[in-house]
């Protein structure tokens, strides 16, 4: 009266072994044939999130928040009320928020409410009335193939004598 009917369970049987054939199905693919079925990569910072330090992703970016560093993604959209403080490097860049920095990119959009304080490096660069850009736009052909000129540490050796501390050579400190 309580147990399980044989239908029923003859049903549980052929749905784990449907899950089994499309789950082989799926690992038999090539990775470019499910990976084009997804969804395209898109990711947000929101306006309650402050991020320091190098963002890279190589999807789309909407940036709500507040960022202190180096920005990089295929198509970067820096929303009204967004800051940004840093390099920003996108194949095409919507800015509607605050940048302080330089920015590299193919195309470059700055919507009426854009403040820019930085050099901008772009194929094609479109400014909406009312936008305020203080700075130098340079038309480049290859703009985000230039390497970042955001700069890298650089180790300095010191040896027993304490060369290398920035002081000159016959003082010994």
């Amino acid at each position: 009266m309580f147990g399980k009917s044989q239908s029923e369970t003859a049903d549980k049987h052929e749905d784990s072994a449907s899950v089994k054939r499309d789950s082989a199905l799926v690992q038999k693919m090539p990775r470019s044939a499910v990976a084009s079925s997804a969804a395209p990569e898109v990711s947000s910072i929101s306006s309650g999130l402050s991020i320091v330090g190098k963002i890279i992703g190589h999807g789309a970016l909407t940036i709500f928040g507040q960022v202190k560093g180096e920005v990089r993604a295929s198509s970067v959209v820096i929303a009204e009320g967004a800051q940004v403080e840093g390099d920003v490097v996108a194949e095409e860049l919507t800015i509607g928020g605050h940048v302080k920095g330089t920015i590299r990119a193919n195309r470059v959009k700055l919507n009426s409410t854009a403040v820019v304080e930085g050099d901008i490096f772009h194929r094609t660069l479109a400014i909406e009335e009312n936008a305020r850009f203080e700075g130098m736009s340079r038309r480049e052909e290859n703009t985000i193939d230039t390497p970042s000129r955001v700069g890298h540490p650089q180790v300095v050796p010191i040896d027993g004598n304490r060369k290398g501390n920035g002081a000159p050579e016959g003082l010994n400190m």
